[in-house]
């Protein structure tokens, strides 16, 4: 979907019937008596029902998957994990595709986005790195981004020992908070002048504008931070609770790439899935719009009537089918010259 008209966006937030009757049924619940035991509670709810994904667990036969601790900064290591294909079929070597997952920058790990790595590597012939970024409050800002880079680069550098061939094409990818890192990262990339280049960014439920710094000019097209009420996983995030959490420099482009000093042109092509009851809708449409208008190519797939994480939630609606075969076009079509 391109060129997204205020009207289409606005029909967006109406329930989808099939949505309305799964969350009603089956509310998610991550409460806790604290930050940690709601921590746990969302990796034990997701657990459950991992079974239910097109891609519910390993798959042998076509992908191998290996634990890697990686550098970072300061004499960390990072804790990623590797998928290779069995059978390369990728003209030319296989592109390099890393991944970070969702969780607010303080909760989440490497399940979140096996069975994109297992799916990328499968289907597309991809080295996927999912890394496992250290997260607040523990680790607060910018460590968890930092970590992302220096993975990034590092998966660059032992590239040929990952079998892969990022000149191929090499992608950032992530849902929600993870999303937010891929387009911080994009732009770093531009500005560090990252050889080979980033070449494309995968933005699924991104956050990319912060409520906070909304420029004056768009504030009234950035309304659904307050007004998506029916979003049965964001309604109740409070304002200001994830920047309590993760402590950001809140003008820092490590924390909002929309509001970027030096621009968006040169920024690699962005593919966008969004939520139309979600709470992070609009910036992910005002950051399509300024990408285009900086001369970046981007799709766009709007799910009208559903929200944040809900093919994860909810793996057996018929949307949430179709919300993975989107996404694997979606990366392949990062993925064509």
């Amino acid at each position: 979907m391109a060129h997204l008209t205020r009207e289409e966006v606005l029909k967006s937030g109406e329930v989808a019937p099939e949505y309305r009757t799964a969350f009603e049924a089956r509310p998610v619940n991550i409460s806790g008596a604290d930050f940690f035991e709601q921590r746990a509670a969302r990796a034990a709810h997701l657990q459950k029902l991992r079974h239910l994904y097109p891609i519910p667990g390993p798959i042998p036969e076509h992908v191998t998957e290996k634990i890697v601790l990686m550098p970072a900064r300061g004499g960390n290591h990072i804790r990623t994990r590797v998928y290779q294909p069995v059978h390369n079929i990728s003209e030319g070597g296989s592109p390099l595709i890393v991944m970070y997952h969702e969780g607010g920058w303080s909760m989440g790990d490497l399940t979140d986005e096996d069975m994109n790595c297992r799916m990328f590597a499968k289907e597309l012939g991809a080295v996927c790195v999912n890394v496992e970024y250290r997260l607040a409050p523990e680790h607060k800002f910018p460590i968890g981004v930092n970590d992302c880079w220096d993975i990034l680069k590092w998966a660059i550098t032992m590239s040929a020992e990952l079998k892969a061939t990022p000149s191929r094409g090499l992608i950032v990818g992530g849902a929600s908070a993870g999303g937010n890192i891929a387009a911080v990262l994009a732009l770093l990339a531009r500005d560090e002048k990252l050889d080979p280049p980033i070449t494309g960014q995968y933005l699924c439920v991104p956050a990319l504008l912060p409520n906070t710094n909304v420029p004056g000019h768009l504030k009234h097209l950035y309304e659904s931070r307050t007004k998506s009420v029916n979003d049965p996983v964001l309604k109740n995030l409070q304002p200001g609770l994830i920047e309590e959490i993760y402590a950001p420099d809140p003008k820092s482009p490590l924390w909002d790439p929309f509001n970027h000093s030096q621009g968006h042109l040169g920024a690699a092509k962005a593919f966008f899935q969004v939520g139309g009851l979600d709470p992070l809708r609009d910036e992910a449409v005002l950051y399509d719009r300024l990408l285009r208008e900086a001369g970046v190519l981007t799709r766009f797939e709007l799910y009208g009537g559903y929200g944040h994480m809900f093919w994860t939630n909810y793996p057996q609606m018929h949307m949430s089918v179709k919300f993975a075969d989107d996404t694997l076009k979606g990366v392949k079509w990062l993925l064509e010259k």
